[in-house]
């Protein structure tokens, strides 16, 4: 199968996880970072999950799965140790639904993720892998390095410099292709993020002048 790869906005979307363990754990996690509104249906959860609980960044309904537990839900990822359960909320589901490493149960499945800041790199294959996945994901964390988290939040930054100073037309893509140079990754993996933001922001002040 095919899958149709995309990036989902969860910013105040109600995403329902059944399970609490370390899986359910696991996809929680990815989910708060996303900014979802999390419910967790469960009768018991793991010391980080009854953290998040106590600090308000999930609701958590402490029993078992229940038929309407999904109401109004956007996201469902199904994560118990049940096979039986895991299917039911995969029938209920009434529209993006997850169970954990059963891709004929799902309509979406969850790729293996390198994030670096506002630079993330989504790994699938299709379902054939987990574990290749895995094993690449491993491999782009030593090819992009946590410095690429400072250079993007630079970038940003200094793109909105750039279109607001740069006059020519020209000269303004230049620049801004030039952000993402061979030359400036090269720079970046050998010299550091410090040498790239000073090399960048002398290049500006040339333009700026000119």
């Amino acid at each position: 199968m095919n899958y149709y790869p995309a990036f989902l906005d969860l910013r105040g979307k109600k995403a329902v996880v059944v399970g609490g363990g370390r899986v359910a754990e696991r996809k929680v996690l990815s989910l708060m970072e996303a900014g979802a509104e999390i419910i967790v249906v469960s009768p018991s959860l793991t010391k980080r999950l009854n953290r998040a609980k106590a600090d308000s960044r999930i609701g958590h309904l402490a029993r078992s799965y229940r038929r309407g537990d999904l109401r109004g839900s956007f996201l469902v990822i199904a994560a118990t140790d049940s096979e039986q359960i895991n299917s039911r909320v995969a029938r209920d589901a009434p529209a993006l639904v997850n169970v954990v490493d059963v891709p004929s149960e799902c309509n979406f499945i969850a790729p293996s993720v390198v994030r670096r800041g506002p630079l993330t790199v989504a790994i699938s294959t299709g379902g054939a892998s987990p574990a290749m996945a895995r094993t690449l994901r491993k491999e782009l964390e030593k090819t992009y390095g946590p410095e690429f988290s400072g250079y993007l939040r630079f970038a940003r930054k200094i793109r909105v410099e750039a279109l607001a100073g740069i006059r020519e037309k020209a000269k303004r893509e230049g620049f801004l292709k030039g952000l993402a140079s061979q030359e400036i990754l090269d720079t970046l993996r050998t010299e550091g993020l410090r040498a790239v933001k000073q090399t960048i922001r002398e290049k500006l002040q040339r333009l700026n002048g000119s």
